[in-house]
């Protein structure tokens, strides 16, 4: 949530979070009042439960807003493309790092996450095999090579929405590379 300032779903989580935690701390309270009367009982056992709910609330708010604010298809399209200068397809390479650098037309980095989507602004996600490398605020980068076999590698550039959420339809691009495995 901090790393992207946190978006409208992620900020009801934490406010229910931080309710419950209140909420529970309020409880806690209640509990070391005396004398403990059934009516002062009921309450604090009212509090402990309405902090369970806010937990839980909070903890699932992301899988329940994020619809709400982005319902299926209602995705912006974009009209942007992506390319890769380098690697270029099927180059060899060695090492335990690679060089990316991209081509981005008609659209526009942005240096962070937010819900105003519009068609021409946002990041570039980079996958390497499928795996998730990068999640980039720039169009040149380098990335780990390390732990990977040698042989040919898919290492895929998609430009996404200021939300990291993909466009519709996605603006995507890929390459293979080979990766010596001589070290050299």
């Amino acid at each position: 949530m901090l790393a992207h300032g946190g978006t409208p779903d992620e900020t009801v989580s934490a406010v229910l979070l931080g309710a419950s935690f209140w909420l529970g701390y309020m409880a806690r309270q209640r509990g070391r009042e005396r004398p403990a009367t059934a009516d002062r009982r009921w309450k604090r056992v009212a509090m402990w439960g309405g902090a369970g709910v806010l937990a839980v609330a909070g903890l699932t708010a992301v899988a329940w807003v994020r619809p709400l604010l982005s319902p299926a298809g209602a995705r912006p399209v974009s009209t942007a493309t992506i390319a890769f200068a380098s690697p270029t397809q099927g180059e060899v390479v060695s090492g335990t790092s690679l060089s990316v650098r991209l081509e981005l037309t008609g659209g526009r980095i942005v240096p962070s996450a937010t819900t105003a989507l519009t068609a021409d602004t946002g990041h570039v996600h980079l996958t390497l095999d499928g795996s998730l490398v990068s999640m980039t605020y720039g169009l040149e980068q380098t990335i780990s090579l390390v732990g990977q076999d040698p042989g040919t590698h898919l290492l895929q550039a998609e430009f996404v929405a200021a939300d990291h959420a993909p466009f519709n339809p996605r603006v995507l691009t890929s390459v293979t590379f080979t990766l010596r495995g001589d070290g050299g």
